[in-house]
């Protein structure tokens, strides 16, 4: 009985040692796939601080593109103002060339072209546009010119 024991013990752990020949190499394949995932985890993390970095240096100069951006319009934004406040000015000067012309335009009509004094107050008087003011201003010239009256 004391070989029987023996060899049984020693069966025992023979199969306890196929077991655990067989755990260790679930555990080493599982050991390589890790490390396979680790290998490629730290390429995502590079790979991912690569594009953080151009991120950061896009954002940077968007940064600077804005403020150079807000200068620049803000200056065209005064130009414009300064521009406009000429233009009224210009306008204004316009205007009031016009009324003298066309009040001289009118002062230099024949009598027979004159309007008749009685005249509906209510219709407004039609603007006269630009090329028959110039045409009544220089008429009124010539007949300066031709009564002697040249200035």
């Amino acid at each position: 009985m004391n070989h029987l024991l023996g060899i049984a013990i020693e069966s025992l752990v023979t199969v306890l040692l196929m077991v655990t020949i067989a755990y260790c190499m679930l555990l080493n394949s599982r050991l390589k796939r890790l490390k396979a995932d680790e290998h490629s985890l730290k390429a995502t993390i590079a790979e991912l601080i690569t594009a953080t970095e151009i991120a950061e240096r896009a954002i940077g100069g968007l940064k600077l593109t804005v403020r150079e951006v807000n200068e620049h319009l803000g200056s065209q934004l005064t130009s414009a103002e300064q521009m406009t406040e000429q233009l009224k000015k210009q306008l204004a000067e316009g205007d009031s060339v016009f009324r003298r012309l066309s009040k001289i335009a009118i002062a230099a009509r024949p009598s027979s072209e004159a309007e008749p004094p009685e005249a509906p107050k209510a219709a407004a008087p039609k603007p006269a546009t630009a090329k028959a003011v110039a045409a009544a201003a220089q008429a009124f010239s010539e007949r300066r010119r031709a009564d002697g009256l040249a200035a």
